[in-house]
């Protein structure tokens, strides 16, 4: 379906979603560089999907003040989901979900350090307390996320 067939509404609805001309739509964030690699993974999707992308690390362990002023200024500048990807205690996404009222898709990362083959991230992210909701995908699935993404905003 083509923009021109849209109702007025609907297109109401979906333009602040898809107008990538407006700055990045996503906010992807991870723990540590060394996730990068992976993390692209989701970045590759979401260019393909034509929908704008910020990329950026930051530790909720050691920059949780960084971590607090990204997600509480994400709304104002434009970004509508968060992806948030963290290995071991995997604490980004939750911390993420604490400061912003976006949706926040986990991606648990493996590393050289988890403990039962990245168990570790998956129950640190799916285990959120009432009130601090965050989507998990799959263990080291940013394409996931991405696609989740691109299904919330309604560009599929």
């Amino acid at each position: 379906m083509t923009e021109q067939q849209l109702s007025e509404q609907t297109q109401a609805v979906l333009d602040p979603m898809t107008a990538t001309s407006r700055g990045p739509l996503v906010g992807i964030i991870m723990g540590s560089a060394s996730d990068m690699p992976m993390m692209e993974k989701a970045a590759k999707v979401l260019a393909e999907a034509e929908v704008g992308y910020e990329i950026e690390v930051m530790s909720a362990h050691r920059d949780p003040a960084r971590v607090t002023e990204y997600c509480t200024e994400a709304r104002s500048r434009g970004l509508k989901v968060i992806i948030a990807g963290a290995g071991l205690a995997a604490a980004l996404p939750g911390v993420a979900a604490a400061h912003t009222d976006l949706p926040v898709i986990g991606v648990p990362l493996t590393s050289s350090l988890s403990a039962a083959g990245g168990l570790d991230a998956i129950l640190s992210i799916v285990q959120m307390p009432p009130g601090i909701p965050v989507a998990t995908v799959g263990l080291d699935n940013p394409r996931n996320a991405a696609h989740l993404a691109v299904r919330i905003l309604g560009v599929a």
